[in-house]
């Protein structure tokens, strides 16, 4: 699970200006209409639709947007047929990445991934030469300022966490995707907020990247991230922060 943590802790130390909010704003409406297609616009019977407008909220996206996205999804509103859609490949120093992508134009999108990876000294892989590295998890993390550890961990793993960990200042609960929302409901009536939650790709081991070839690898996880059709990418690597900083 080092592999995306460690990508999460740099996220973290990088703080959201305002000026990648739009952006950021785009992705979540993507997930949100995307997730009213696939299961109707009733959060209460849609767990991914719930989890979109979660996260859009923790954002502070209008509610009005969040209704628009919805509607567009259900087909009330006129909207953009997304298409999702995977890639893989691998980036300096050999580390694996795995691309979740929601587009209206993949030929566009996989010659911009393709190029994003030849940019900055990675290869673009065929379908399956990574995803086998990941598991796909839940992953909810918790301030570890706020909460004691011990009744985080209890609530947890009562609720069916597979696993707690601590990163920093914050807990980190790996859940199976079924159970994602049971453990949730449990922290909730455990009156345990979070900070974020999402399914993500979670490799089953790492890969240690150094020097000039950490810097680069970074480089390449950000200009993919900053993708308007890039919803979220996963890696296997494995850094030092503090050497990553000085280089």
């Amino acid at each position: 699970m080092a592999g995306h943590s460690k990508w999460k802790q740099i996220k973290r130390k990088k703080a959201v200006t305002d000026a990648r909010r739009g952006a950021q704003f785009t992705k979540l409406i993507k997930e949100i209409t995307v997730a009213a297609r696939q299961g109707g616009g009733e959060s209460a019977g849609n767990a991914r639709l719930r989890t979109a407008i979660e996260a859009a909220r923790a954002a502070n996206m209008p509610a009005e947007n969040i209704e628009r996205a919805i509607r567009k999804g259900t087909g009330d509103l006129e909207g953009v047929h997304y298409e999702e859609t995977t890639y893989e490949g691998y980036g300096p120093g050999g580390a694996a990445i795995f691309i979740e992508v929601t587009t209206d134009n993949p030929n566009r999108t996989v010659a911009d991934i393709r190029h994003l990876f030849s940019r900055h000294g990675g290869n673009l892989g065929t379908s399956g030469s990574v995803a086998w590295m990941f598991d796909k998890r839940g992953q909810i993390y918790v301030d570890g300022t706020r909460y004691d550890e011990d009744a985080t961990l209890e609530a947890a793993l009562e609720a069916g966490a597979l696993d707690v960990t601590r990163e920093g200042d914050q807990f980190v609960l790996t859940t199976g995707v079924a159970e994602f929302h049971v453990v949730q409901e449990g922290l909730r009536a455990r009156a345990i907020a979070w900070d974020s939650a999402e399914i993500v790709m979670v490799p089953k081991s790492t890969v240690r990247v150094e020097g000039a070839d950490a810097a680069k690898l970074v480089k390449l996880m950000e200009a993919l991230e900053e993708h308007d059709d890039v919803s979220r990418v996963s890696s296997n690597f494995d850094v030092d922060l503090e050497a990553l900083a000085e280089v």
